[in-house]
């Protein structure tokens, strides 16, 4: 990161911008697809007999280490409050921690799905084979299951410190978004500043039937919670000035430049200096033009990087970075996983299947959106109207999807990565709807044999390369 200099240039409004211009792919045959999913991590206490949330040591520790020891992971260059590794890289993948020991594998960008499905499978065995030794499991699913914040342990990463203070003077239910929910993610490039705009709106309007097809959060605490979704739900008493969709997202008129104005005007959580987190609660629009103090009072001015970590730390639903950012998903099991990049392949990367599929949604006002949003979460695709955008989509995406033709080494096309969210939008089912069905009134509970049931249903499986 950029050290202390009152001498270095200003950084200015116009340059902000380039950030977003710099990443335009012109040539749609280069674009790609990078895959990022988050997993609860339990470990079994032999005290309480059942398991219990994982720590940083001796549980994640000992994982990175093992990664490292047998995988050829490397330390990335972020580090914990003391030192401690909290970030691994290898082949243009990281694996990242998140506030209460989620795993968070962020996937290189690649060029098809098939790719993407090879990563996380490999993936998914070298984490398999060093966590088992060590008696940890790791829960693909969007709010932790049986947890009480209480029970969650909190990462050595000086970023969450900052944000854990700050954050719960916005939203109620802020230390439940960092400690208790998981997503999967999905990101896509564009070819230029008008076609960013238009797959961001597309993105926006598709979104709450997407998260309707993913929702996999249907417990809170060891019990139903009512929602489909309940990762949703926290994510709406978090921080209004930097979460949600924002009504300009939907205007034809959008540009790099009306995203930047929105972002300048986001209160900070930080800038980082010689290593160290400082809170730093102004929005960057006043710390552009003033600057501000390290504690020691040395004054300090925006720099490029304090731009770049703070893009980083505002959180719509669909986020614009070097790519477009799809964050609407709870986190899925291995049978559903590369259905979710598959999908919005389709759907971003074919225009006509993309528009098609969002027609019915063209003429809605913003509070409809809204509104259709809250239904999604609450009844998934239980509801009606859900249910019939939901089957339309996926059938826009997978004709979509077999028309780009990519085949694997036996001949398959992409489109086979919906096959097993087929019956389950067929049935009006949510894949933790589905898993529900698997445990016993007994085994959804928060005594021993219910932690257990619950963590064993939601581990992570199901996936055939």
């Amino acid at each position: 990161m950029t050290q202390p200099n009152t001498e270095a240039p200003a950084l200015r409004r116009d340059e902000l911008v380039t950030y977003f211009e710099r990443a335009i792919r012109p040539d749609p045959s280069t674009h790609l697809i990078g895959t990022e999913l988050e997993r609860f991590g339990v470990a079994r206490d032999d005290e309480a007999g059942a398991y219990m949330p994982v720590r940083y040591a001796p549980h994640v520790q000992e994982v990175l280490g093992a990664l490292m020891r047998d995988h050829g992971w490397q330390p990335g260059s972020d580090r914990g409050i003391e030192g401690e590794i909290v970030e691994l890289r290898r082949d243009g993948a990281s694996i990242t921690l998140e506030p209460g020991g989620q795993f968070e594998l962020s996937g290189a960008p690649l060029t098809n799905v098939h790719e993407t499905c090879a990563e996380f499978s490999q993936h998914y065995e070298e984490l398999d084979a060093v966590s088992k030794p060590l008696g940890v499991t790791w829960m693909a699913i969007g709010h932790h299951p049986f947890a009480t914040r209480e029970q969650i342990h909190w990462m050595p990463k000086g970023r969450y410190a900052v944000m854990r203070a700050y954050l719960p003077q916005k939203g109620s239910m802020a230390l439940d978004m960092m400690l208790r929910t998981c997503t999967v993610q999905a990101n896509f490039d564009f070819t230029s500043e008008a076609q960013a705009g238009e797959r961001l709106r597309r993105a926006s309007a598709l979104a709450p039937i997407v998260m309707a097809m993913f929702a996999n959060s249907p417990l809170v605490e060891g019990r139903r919670s009512g929602r489909v979704s309940s990762r949703s739900w926290v994510w709406t008493d978090v921080d209004n000035d930097r979460c949600g969709i924002r009504p300009f997202f939907f205007d034809a008129s959008f540009s790099f430049e009306r995203y930047v104005d929105w972002v300048l005007d986001v209160p900070m959580f930080f800038f980082k200096r010689q290593g160290k987190y400082v809170a730093h609660h102004r929005p960057f629009r006043h710390f552009l033009e003033h600057g501000a103090q390290c504690p020691d009072g040395t004054p300090v001015r925006a720099s490029w990087d304090d731009w770049v970590l703070h893009l980083s730390t505002v959180f719509p639903e669909v986020r614009l970075k070097p790519h477009l950012e799809f964050r609407s998903a709870d986190a899925v099991g291995s049978k559903y996983l590369c259905a979710l990049p598959a999908l919005l392949k389709g759907l971003l990367y074919d225009d006509a299947a993309g528009r098609d599929a969002m027609a019915p949604l063209d003429a809605l006002s913003f509070d409809e959106r809204m509104a259709l949003w809250h239904e999604a979460a609450n009844e998934g695709l239980a509801s009606a109207r859900v249910h019939t955008l939901a089957k339309r989509v996926l059938e826009h995406a997978r004709h979509a999807l077999d028309n780009f033709d990519v085949l694997d080494g036996k001949g398959r096309r992409e489109s086979r990565f919906l096959d097993p969210l087929q019956p389950l939008v067929e049935q009006g089912l949510t894949p933790g709807e589905e898993t529900l069905r698997s445990l016993s009134a007994e085994e959804v509970g928060t005594d021993a044999t219910a932690r257990t049931a619950i963590a064993r249903a939601w581990r992570f499986a199901g996936f055939e390369p």
